[in-house]
């Protein structure tokens, strides 16, 4: 089956994929189509398995309770034997988080990355105590995974040390760019680097998976050294303290917050574990420059002026237990006074925006100045806007392209990209999580679909959450929750007891369920009378039927209702 860039496939038409010919190469993606995060792709070919990325997917609120969103694996669970790598292309939670979870079916799967990224996996995965079997890579090397020849170049990104990976095989050839953008004054010096793209064109690329999350933002991403003078200049006017929020893995917003901090004779201290333990690897390795004596424990802040203090905390998405949050709420031991000023450093992943604004307001109220995207440029985009995919897709001129990295959205606006730049629509595969593609003699078709649903980790439990238990979860939280206890003597077909009504989250007293205690009783007497076989459970959806309707009717809710139903 063949998918231009007219428009998605319709997946739920497409059956299992045919069983996959020597000297074909398949590719599976198990996250990151249609989302931003648990980025995952997988390569096989004669029997064995590339993996690129392997990262998490954050939850939205209708998703409650979740910690984190895994790829679905289990399309490789029973081959993990023949993963010969994973390469990671950069450091960030959405293309490394999911690493442990991987590791911990089989530990010594090879993991394939830069010197950062590497170090911020094996850090984590001290946490999980694991330790990995590493290969460490940089911009120009190549190396041979099982039939796979991966070569490495040096990508622009939010993150030191990115790189995208040309993939060899028999198959043809395959240039994942991982995220990247093309920022031409970088502040490590480090940029895309072109000229290996133009000899990978040269050579023949017959599938490009490049980054679309702002394929559909025109022009190019601004330079990331227009942060550093309104960071400068918003610290100059500062009378108080200031936090600043980013990402915990962002070394280059660090680095800039860092140097305002030294031009105006302020210290810094790192709030979150994550912030402190990235940014203790990122300086520890040489890609974080920390002026002398600007760094200060967190526990001796109090001891500052507020004039000299500078807070770099993580919550810039929103997220509840971070930092940033619980500030907002009162509830840390940092507390947000009158007159500090707040800095978001960060866009806004898509979906958090109800929880970043929560927590703008939160700090408002407590009378803090917050200075944000939408009202200072303190924020730049790691991703290529569509003047950068042309650049790529000229340079390039790739047989065929497949959008990875995005939104429905971002996909269909970089397969757009695609043809404008001269490719053939028939060669645009505009797919989603689960698609499988097969690659031969420079043709790539869309052949199949696998199951690709959510893995949910819900504290120590991974997996063991179902979209049915989310249900139940909104359901408490929205409609709020009925229990119904009744005694029955199924011999005389009476009432021994009850019916007792508890509520919680549906009314504010619970004498309005008077008015349909009655019925319920009535019910159940006649059930029994009528039918003495009648079970239990049987009785219980006699109850629950009762009064869910009058609840539906009478209030306007639809709770979670718990009939429990004895027999004396």
């Amino acid at each position: 089956m063949t998918q231009t860039a007219a428009g998605f496939a319709d997946t739920g038409r497409l059956n299992a994929p045919p069983k996959l010919e020597n000297g074909t190469m398949r590719i599976v993606a198990l996250g990151g189509l249609g989302e931003i995060g648990r980025n995952m792709a997988v390569f096989e070919l004669n029997g064995k398995l590339l993996i690129v990325d392997c990262g998490v997917l954050f939850p939205e609120e209708y998703q409650p309770g979740v910690d984190l969103i895994l790829p679905d694996i289990s399309y490789i669970h029973d081959r993990l034997e023949d993963i010969v790598a994973v390469v990671l292309t950069h450091g960030h939670e959405d293309h490394i988080g999911a690493v442990p979870y991987l590791l911990r079916l089989k530990a010594d799967i090879p993991l394939v990355g830069s010197q950062l990224t590497l170090a911020l996996v094996e850090a984590k995965l001290q946490e999980h105590k694991i330790r990995p079997f590493t290969l460490t890579v940089r911009e120009g090397d190549v190396e041979q995974f099982g039939p796979f020849e991966c070569e490495f170049a040096a990508v622009n990104h939010s993150i030191p040390d990115a790189l995208a990976v040309l993939i060899r095989t028999e198959a043809g050839s395959v240039l994942h760019t991982g995220d990247f953008k093309m920022d031409q004054l970088p502040l490590d010096g480090r940029i895309t680097d072109l000229r290996a793209f133009a000899r990978f064109g040269e050579e023949g690329v017959d599938l490009f998976m490049p980054d679309s999350t702002n394929a559909d933002v025109p022009g190019f991403t601004t330079a990331e050294k227009e942060i550093g003078p309104v960071l400068q200049g918003i610290f100059g006017r500062a009378k108080r303290r200031i936090i600043v929020a980013s990402f915990s893995s962002h070394v280059h917003r660090v680095q800039q917050v860092l140097d305002a901090a030294h031009m105006h004779g302020r210290k810094v201290a790192f709030v979150g574990r994550s912030m402190v333990r990235n940014m203790q690897i990122a300086e520890k390795l040489g890609y974080l420059h920390v002026p002398a004596n600007i760094l200060v424990d967190l526990k001796h802040v109090d001891r500052l002026p507020d004039e000299q203090v500078v807070l770099m905390s993580t919550g810039s998405q929103g997220e509840p237990m971070a930092a940033l949050s619980r500030m907002a709420n009162g509830d840390h031991k940092i507390q947000v006074n009158e007159g500090d000023t707040v800095i978001l450093a960060s866009s806004l992943i898509p979906g958090n925006e109800n929880a970043v604004f929560r927590v703008i307001n939160g700090l408002i109220r407590l009378g803090a100045d917050v200075v944000h995207k939408g009202n200072a440029k303190v924020h730049v985009s790691g991703h290529a806007s569509a003047g950068e995919l042309l650049y790529c897709y000229n340079i390039l001129k790739p047989k065929n392209v497949m959008p990875v990295h995005g939104e429905t959205r971002h996909l269909a606006a970089n397969g757009k990209l695609a043809v404008e730049s001269g490719i053939d629509p028939k060669r645009v595969l505009l797919c989603e999580d689960g698609s499988v593609i097969d690659l031969k003699d420079g043709n790539a078709r869309l052949v199949g679909q696998v199951d690709c649903g959510f893995i949910y980790v819900d504290g120590s439990n991974v997996g063991s959450i179902t979209d049915d238990d989310l249900k139940d979860r909104r359901t408490l939280g929205e409609e709020g929750f009925i229990s119904v206890i009744s005694v029955v003597n199924r011999q005389t077909g009476t009432i021994v007891s009850g019916p007792d009504i508890h509520a919680r989250g549906v009314a504010e007293d619970d004498s309005v369920f008077d008015e349909i205690k009655p019925k319920i009783a009535q019910a159940l007497e006649e059930a029994v009378t009528n039918n003495p076989d009648h079970t239990a459970h049987q009785l219980q959806q006699v109850v629950r039927r009762t009064i869910g309707t009058w609840v539906a009717r009478k209030l306007r809710r639809r709770p979670m209702i718990v009939p429990v139903v004895l027999e004396v």
